[in-house]
């Protein structure tokens, strides 16, 4: 202290501590004049005098009016030290920086104030301190007091001049920090560090977007803040990257990607629905380049499918087809088993139409991929069966077009058909509901010849008899009904002149004897009236019963469809049927008498 009334008198330094600003700022007048005419001598030693004296005795002074007149004094010096000044910035800047967190708000404020002089002196030499001065005007943002806002705006103003008209300043560096403070949820902390990403990628030799990643989950968080105005500049901010991103080369899809993915689920709307935009954009984009990050993608676009957003949905659709529609390899990175599993997954969603577009992906990937996708089958097979129980008629026949891509092979073919009827043993109502349906579409799919061949062999070893007349009786009426069995219909009524015809009468009987009415009902089908009048009179008194009763009122009213014109203009030649005449005369004796 002694070497700084040396060159300080006393009264400088104690109306330097003085409570009163107007002396406090006179004494940083005289500070200034002072340290000119130590720069206009050369005396450097004495400048450093000075320079510690403001530091050491004021600015960590334990009195506040101490500090206010240190940092007062290290601006007022920094003024004077003009284009010197830069040399002794390692000694000025850090207590000016360490004031930013002092307890008095004046002090706090006459922090930034002191900074401001001292950025507009130095301006680029201090991009150094750049991220010690971020970091501090980060804290300040918040601040509760609103002076220090207010002078907090001011330096922030500055910097971001000097920063932008910088080449000393370095990207890589202040990333790290950047990426660190995107997280703090404070509305003004927010603003500030928008306000940055947007000047900072204003500046042509700044390159933000190749480090958009670092920081892009942030900006998306901000999505949902309950400021509007923070939304708005953080969805402003989001939309020039995204257009800078269609005009650049280089860009690092697939970390970004990642990010897209977490926030396509996010609870709040306008993240979901921003999200998912980028996520199309950037199937439309690279979808080739993003092709190890496909099921990612897809786990993230299922779900938006069925969201209650309406414009959510219409973005969700078009992505799924814009993804679906590029053939990715896996010699490319495509990982059939990944998306195979989140196919899979959401094959259990509560919405249909996210069930039936994960049920597309699968019927794509069995097209495309069939060889690998039947290697995972044993993981998917039991799934796909259950499948077949949804409460969506869609969904059931978009199953069935899977399995029927499974059930090329035999022994898948063999496993279908056999879990079909286990199903339908343990469900009836799966039976009543879904049976025709499904046994309808396997025929299409499948073959009906093929479908009811496998179902005969299985039914006909059955041991639960009565479910096996409900199996059969089933069968039977989609068999004398159903549209899509017409050719097998047609086969069977040349059974008595055509081998094939005959083939296939054979291969049903058997199992078609668990139920009286069908095999009258394949009998007459067959035009094998002969056989049918003796299996009418066959019956006993314990075959005749109610159900039997309602089974034969079925097939009389069938009788009179399209399905059995032939049988009813065949009664126009009694001579040449006449085991026909006795087949109709019996079903008539075996109706109730009054």
């Amino acid at each position: 202290m002694s070497d700084a009334l040396s060159v300080i008198p006393t009264s400088v330094l104690r109306n330097l501590a003085d409570k009163l600003y107007e002396k406090r700022k006179n004494a940083a007048l005289e500070i200034e004049n002072i340290v000119k005419q130590l720069v206009q001598t050369a005396e450097h030693e004495k400048i450093l005098t000075v320079i510690n004296v403001l530091v050491t005795e004021f600015t960590y002074s334990p009195h506040a009016n101490h500090r206010k007149g240190g940092l007062i004094g290290l601006a007022a010096a920094t003024v004077a030290l003009a284009s010197d000044a830069a040399q002794h910035l390692e000694l000025i800047v850090p207590p000016v920086l360490n004031s930013f967190l002092d307890q008095d708000s004046r002090v706090r404020y006459y922090a930034c104030e002191a900074l401001y002089n001292i950025a507009k002196v130095v301006r680029g030499d201090f991009i150094v301190y750049f991220n010690q001065i971020f970091d501090a005007l980060c804290k300040l943002s918040a601040d509760s007091d609103a002076t220090v806002q207010s002078a907090t705006h001011l330096l922030d103003r500055l910097v971001k001049d000097i920063v932008t008209e910088s080449d000393q300043f370095s990207i890589e560096e202040f990333i790290p920090l950047l990426r660190e403070r995107m997280h703090i949820l404070s509305p003004y902390v927010r603003q500030f560090l928008v306000g940055w990403i947007t000047v900072l990628d204003s500046v042509p030799d700044i390159d933000m977007l190749g480090f958009l990643p670092d920081f892009l989950d942030g900006l998306f968080n901000m999505l949902s803040d309950s400021s509007h105005e923070i939304r708005q500049q953080a969805d402003s901010a989001l939309s020039e990257f995204l257009q800078e991103i269609k005009s650049s080369p280089n860009v690092d899809y697939g970390r970004m990607a990642e990010i897209l993915v977490q926030r396509a689920s996010s609870s709040d709307e306008f993240t979901r629905l921003t999200a998912i935009t980028w996520i199309n954009e950037f199937v439309k984009l690279a979808g080739d380049q993003l092709v190890p990050h496909y099921a990612y993608i897809l786990g993230a676009i299922l779900p938006c499918i069925s969201d209650k957003e309406e414009k959510i949905r219409v973005v969700a659709r078009e992505t799924n087809e814009e993804l679906r529609a590029i053939n990715a390899d896996p010699a490319e990175g495509f990982d059939i088993e990944a998306v195979l599993s989140i196919a899979m997954r959401q094959l259990t969603s509560e919405w249909e139409a996210t069930r039936l577009e994960a049920l597309h992906w699968l019927a794509t990937l069995l097209a495309r991929h069939r060889s690998e996708v039947i290697t995972y089958l044993d993981d998917i097979f039991d799934s796909l069966l259950k499948a077949l129980s949804d409460p969506s008629d869609e969904v059931v026949l978009l199953v069935l077009k899977v399995h029927a891509g499974i059930a090329k092979d035999v022994q898948h073919f063999r496993h279908l058909i056999a879990f079909l009827i286990h199903s339908f043993h343990s469900d009836h109502m799966l039976l009543e509901k879904r049976g025709a349906l499904i046994v309808r579409r396997l025929c299409v799919l499948l073959g009906a010849e093929r479908v009811y061949r496998e179902f005969s062999t299985n039914l006909e070893s059955e041991n639960d008899l009565e479910f096996a007349s409900i199996m059969i009786q089933a069968l039977n009426l989609i068999l004398l009904t159903s549209s899509e069995l017409a050719n097998l219909r047609e086969l069977l009524k040349q059974s008595l002149n055509n081998p094939s015809g005959k083939d296939l009468f054979l291969s049903l009987y058997s199992s078609w004897c668990h139920s009286p009415m069908a095999i009258i009902s394949l009998c007459l089908l067959a035009q094998a009236y002969h056989h049918a009048s003796d299996v009418i009179k066959s019956l006993g008194e314990d075959d005749i019963n109610v159900k039997f009763l309602m089974q034969l009122d079925k097939l009389i009213r069938l009788l009179e469809t399209p399905v059995f014109t032939y049988l009813r203009l065949q009664l126009l030649y009694p001579d040449k049927y006449p085991w026909l005449i006795t087949v109709l005369y019996g079903l008539l004796l075996l109706l109730p008498q009054d």
